[in-house]
């Protein structure tokens, strides 16, 4: 009863004053295709081809790749493969990528390149555009996924357990041994997926490694993901791409005092690159 009363003043509230109308109504992605609609033929050919060669692709590559790891000393092997089965994958799903900014970063330094997470699909993107191996850190619960959490825990990705950080220790340590030896991080900041396509606060301790290791951050806003392949839905919804690119903030000095700082330099840059236009525009 009232929820009904409730509905009722609302609607009269939204006739009154057109702001209260337009918080009342269903937002919309941030990065939608005005006019566009992905109707059942996208919904059929999503399910029943893209889907299934995603499948493929994994079930023929994964294991290769994990055979081939038993060869490879530094990781590069491994890389291949999965390099080799993003652009498949990005291939198959006719989403091309327009990369803004990234020729104004020294790829042959070490660097954290801390990207806004939407989709399942930012990893492909991530490995075709990226001309660089790296390592990606990401959460343990990605283990249990079969071939995946094989591929990940063998070529060496950074595992953080984010409900014990102390079982982490040792991955950390391998991220920083790494940062300091050369081999760029790709991090997720904001700790998971948005479930509404906006930028999520970023984590505090997401900037561990780069304030020890004293490499720059790199932002980096993947536009059109959440709308390609939002959570919880194997919907693939074809469109343009954006990989923009932001300037490298430097931790140079920085102590762990100055984290919350530092994230809230990283969260402006990530939020002025997705939500605004291209880097240099």
């Amino acid at each position: 009863m009232n929820s009904s009363v409730d509905q009722v003043g609302s609607g009269r509230a939204a006739e009154r004053n057109p702001q209260v109308a337009a918080a009342l109504r269903p937002r919309q992605s941030p990065h939608a295709l005005p006019g566009h609609k992905y109707g059942l033929l996208s919904q059929l050919r999503s399910y029943f081809i893209f889907d299934p060669l995603i499948w493929l692709y994994t079930l023929f590559l994964g294991p290769l790749g994990l055979l081939a790891g038993f060869f490879d000393s530094d990781g590069s092997i491994m890389h291949w493969f999965a390099r080799a089965w993003s652009r498949m994958i990005m291939k198959t799903i006719f989403s091309p990528v327009k990369v803004t900014g990234l020729d104004k970063i020294d790829t042959s330094k070490p660097h954290v390149y801390a990207a806004n997470h939407a989709s399942a699909l930012d990893i492909p993107v991530l490995y075709v555009n990226l001309p660089f191996q790296f390592r990606i850190a990401f959460k343990k619960e990605l283990l249990a996924y079969p071939v995946v959490g094989w591929h990940l825990k063998q070529s060496g990705q950074i595992c953080i357990d984010q409900q014990n950080p102390s079982r982490s220790i040792g991955s950390i340590r391998a991220a920083l041994k790494g940062l300091k030896g050369g081999m760029p991080l790709v991090i997720f900041p904001e700790g998971g997926r948005t479930s509404d396509g906006e930028i999520k606060p970023i984590l505090p301790g997401a900037f561990f490694l780069a304030i020890k290791a004293q490499v720059d951050i790199v932002p980096v806003a993947l536009v059109g993901t959440y709308e390609l392949l939002p959570m919880n839905t194997y919907h693939i919804k074809c469109r343009p791409l954006e990989m923009r690119v932001g300037e490298p903030i430097p931790t140079a000095g920085l102590t762990l005092r100055d984290m919350d700082a530092l994230s809230g330099k990283v969260q402006k840059a990530l939020e002025d690159l997705y939500y605004g236009s291209e880097p240099g525009r």
